[in-house]
């Protein structure tokens, strides 16, 4: 079911676009359909653009070269992570703390880069990301030292994420075995929590009436972009079906099939247009 004429139009009068990725722009290594044609219209149509993910794996460099690998040019100062608004929760809460970190480079990565050490005896904090490194004895260990008093941070609260062959388990439900086992639920810093919203939209230099958020997720983007009261838009690209919506008690304010209807099929570029090729 295509979007109407009339969703498209409020879509594209836009200013400022937030844009999750995983689900919208590519599942895993295989790039979306219309992904690279929508990036190509926002620096046409001269918008501004930052692509948010709840995912802490990669560092905004290691996003980059991987759109880059699929044929997408988009510079390190276009994305912001979980990791990288994980680290600057914790820089402010408490300064040059220490973690015991389950994740990967990424969000290791940033927390050193704001004074952070990695701590696996006395922490003040027990920090849970996406990582392919979990297993048993990281559990055990979390376990053991946030009944030792550290503090329990998730990255964010995905319970799962699209993946090349389907569903697979996010940072949400890894940190629920330790929720479980210690009585003490953690704080996730990442999408619905406005702290990534607020982030947004200062990078951005935009308002929340000139702004759309574009995500898969009605549990983490449009959630998101409700409570920081942000237009909306639901592709079905990701984790969320149509048959899904009615399970929930709020709506988006757009659904489209993906992020290929955006784009105007009739736009030429200036240079296009210049040369009289219409």
């Amino acid at each position: 079911m295509k979007a109407t004429e009339e969703t498209l139009k409020n879509i594209r009068k836009k200013q400022a676009f937030i844009i999750d990725m995983d689900g919208v722009i590519y599942h895993g290594n295989v790039l979306l359909p219309g992904a690279a044609q929508f990036v190509d219209w926002l620096r046409r149509q001269k918008k501004r653009f930052l692509f948010l993910t709840n995912s802490s794996e990669r560092s905004p460099e290691e996003l980059s070269q991987k759109m880059a690998r699929l044929g997408i040019d988009v510079g390190p100062g276009h994305f912001y992570s979980s990791a990288l608004a994980t680290a600057a929760f914790l820089a402010n809460q408490k300064p040059n703390g220490s973690a015991y970190v389950i994740g990967e480079p990424g969000l290791i990565h940033a927390l050193y880069r704001v004074g952070y050490t990695m701590n696996n005896i006395n922490p003040d904090y027990v920090v849970v990301g996406e990582a392919s490194s979990y297993n048993l004895d990281t559990l055990i260990k979390a376990v053991r030292l946030v009944i030792g008093g550290a503090k329990l941070i998730g990255t964010n609260p995905d319970l799962t994420g699209p993946g090349e062959g389907g569903l697979v388990p996010a940072c949400g439900a890894l940190v629920a075995p330790i929720e479980l086992a210690t009585g003490r639920k953690a704080y996730f810093v990442g999408k619905p929590n406005p702290l990534m919203m607020r982030h947004a939209l200062r990078t951005l230099g935009a308002t929340r009436e000139e702004t759309v958020i574009i995500g898969d997720r009605m549990d983490t983007d449009i959630i998101a972009g409700i409570e920081s009261q942000i237009e909306t838009v639901l592709v079905l690209t990701g984790v969320t079906a149509r048959q899904d919506l009615p399970k929930y008690a709020y709506a988006p304010d757009h659904v489209l099939e993906g992020i290929f209807e955006i784009p105007e099929a009739t736009e030429h570029t200036p240079d296009e247009a210049a040369a009289g090729k219409m």
